[in-house]
């Protein structure tokens, strides 16, 4: 619980800290405007949830295989091979996720 608490205060501070950055212009229509800004908002929400996702899962991958060479050293060699083609292909999703994210930017 606590944890959750603390991703919800740090993605509470990244938007307020963002919002200034992702201002429009003062001649921008008002309507164009509020589109524009609900657009960005959603990529930039789209991209934190991909990136605390795979940095969850890779670092997740990561312990339980350390955990797992402790307890069996000489399964290491297989556990650690695993383990990349598991983390790379986390960081493949990802990218295609964030690309996405930044085409409907």
């Amino acid at each position: 619980m606590f944890k959750m608490m603390k991703v919800l205060v740090f993605c509470l501070a990244a938007f307020v800290l963002v919002g200034p950055v992702m201002a429009q212009d003062a001649d921008a229509a008002p309507a164009a405007a509020a589109a524009g800004f609900s657009m960005n908002l959603g990529a930039a929400f789209g991209a934190g949830l991909v990136i605390i996702g795979a940095a969850l899962g890779i670092g997740r991958i990561g312990g339980q295989a350390v955990e797992s060479m402790s307890r069996q050293p000489e399964a290491a060699g297989n556990i650690q091979t695993a383990m990349i083609i598991s983390a790379a292909l986390i960081e493949g999703a990802t990218f295609f996720a964030l690309i996405v994210c930044m085409l409907f930017n």
